[in-house]
C-alpha cells in the first residue's frame, strides 16, 4: 500500500501554481529523485549519473540524518522539481557543521525555489540543534557546497551571506594509456580486500582523514556504507600492508551509470589514503598507478577523482605525477549557524 506523503510548509514558497514541499517515500521516490539528480547534472556539465538502486544504498545507511525526517521534495502536478536533504557531522577542528545541499530541475530554476528549500533545510537543521545537548566553545556553522559550474548555486550562497571555506578539484586522467607504474615502498604489498580485513581497512582510512580539512562520517552506518553496494568493487581496490597494518589504500570505483547514461568508459579513484606513519615515501603515488593499470585492465579509458586543493599532505603534486589535470571545481562555502 503507498503511503500518504507527509506535507511541509514553506513560508518562502515561490508563487507557482501546483507546488507542494513534501517528504521522501522510500521507494516510491528514488527513481524520481534519480530523474531530476540526473537532468540538474546533464544542464550544469556536472560528470555523475544516480539510479534508484545507488540511491536506495545511500538511504538506507544513513548516519546523522533521517532520510523521511530530513529529504524535502518540490512537486508541481505530481512531478519532481526540486529536493533538499540535510545532515550534521563533528569537524575535525572541534566544530560542527550543520549542512544540506539541494537542487532544481532546470526548468524550474530563477523562479526563487532554490532559496526556498535552503531557509526550509536551515529551519530544520535548528530544529536538530535545538534538540542537541549544547557543547560550550564549539563553533556551529551552516555549510553547502557548490561546482562552480552551478553558477545560481554560488551567486544564491553569496546573497544567503555563505562564504567560500575550501576549494576542490575534481581531477581527470582523460586517457588510461602509456601510464606510469611506480614502486611500492620497500617492505609493503597489496593484497586482496578480504572481509576479515574490512575493519582494519576502515580504522586506518578513518585515521588518514583525521588531519584533513572537514569532517568524516564515522559511524557504523558509514562503514556498512562504504562495504556494501552496487559500487563497492573490492577487487579493484587497492590496499597496501605493512606486515598486519595498513599503510594506505585506494577504493576504486567503475562509474557504471554515469558510463550506462554517457557511453563513457570511466573510472573513478573514489578514495586515496595513507596513514601517517607511511607518508613522504611514495605510496600513494604506487597505489594510484596502480588503480590506473587495474581500472585499465577493466576496460576504462578514463579516470577521476576529488582533491581539496590545500590537501596537507601533498596529494594534488601525486596526482599531478600520476597524469591528472584539473578538471572542474568545487567549493565549500560555510555562515555562523547562530546569528
Amino acid at each position: 500500500m503507498t503511503v500518504a506523503p507527509v506535507r511541509v510548509e514553506v513560508p518562502e514558497a515561490p508563487a507557482i501554481p501546483g507546488l507542494v514541499f513534501r517528504r521522501m517515500r522510500i521507494p516510491d521516490d528514488l527513481e524520481a529523485i534519480a530523474g531530476l539528480f540526473n537532468a540538474a547534472d546533464e544542464a550544469d556539465g556536472i560528470d555523475d549519473r544516480h539510479d534508484a538502486e545507488g540511491l536506495a544504498q545511500w538511504f538506507a545507511h544513513a548516519d546523522s540524518w533521517d532520510p523521511l525526517q530530513d529529504v524535502l521534495l518540490a512537486e508541481v502536478d505530481g512531478a519532481l522539481i526540486g529536493y533538499g536533504k540535510v545532515h550534521w557531522i563533528e569537524d575535525n577542528d572541534g566544530g560542527r557543521n550543520f549542512a544540506h545541499w539541494g537542487t532544481v530541475h532546470p526548468a524550474w530554476r530563477r523562479r526563487g525555489l532554490g532559496r526556498a528549500i535552503l531557509r526550509a533545510s536551515q529551519r530544520r537543521l535548528r530544529e536538530i540543534a535545538a534538540g542537541q545537548e549544547p557543547i560550550p566553545g564549539r563553533n556551529r556553522r551552516f555549510e553547502t557546497w557548490a561546482n562552480d559550474a552551478q553558477t545560481g548555486a554560488g551567486i544564491l550562497m553569496a546573497s544567503e551571506g555563505y562564504e567560500v571555506a575550501r576549494y576542490f578539484f575534481e581531477m581527470l586522467r582523460p586517457s588510461l594509456e602509456d601510464v606510469a607504474e611506480f614502486p611500492l615502498p620497500e617492505g609493503l604489498e597489496v593484497r586482496p580486500v578480504l572481509p576479515e580485513h574490512h575493519r582494519a581497512i576502515w580504522a586506518a582510512d578513518l585515521e588518514a582523514f583525521e588531519d584533513h580539512w572537514g569532517g568524516i562520517p564515522s559511524s557504523e552506518a558509514a562503514f556498512q556504507r562504504f562495504f556494501s553496494g552496487p559500487d563497492f568493487q573490492p577487487e579493484l581496490w587497492r590496499v597496501a600492508w605493512d606486515g598486519d597494518e595498513v599503510a594506505g589504500q585506494v577504493n576504486n570505483v567503475i562509474m557504471r551509470e554515469f558510463n550506462a547514461q554517457t557511453g563513457s568508459r570511466r573510472g573513478l579513484l573514489a578514495g586515496v589514503s595513507v596513514r601517517r606513519a607511511w607518508r613522504s615515501r611514495g605510496l600513494a603515488r604506487a597505489l594510484v598507478s596502480q588503480s590506473l593499470v587495474a581500472l585499465r585492465d577493466a576496460g576504462m579509458t578514463d579516470a577521476v577523482l576529488g582533491v581539496d586543493a590545500d590537501n596537507p599532505t601533498g596529494a594534488l603534486g601525486v596526482y599531478e605525477a600520476n597524469g591528472f589535470v584539473v578538471h572542474q571545481t568545487e567549493k565549500a562555502y560555510r555562515r555562523p549557524f547562530d546569528g
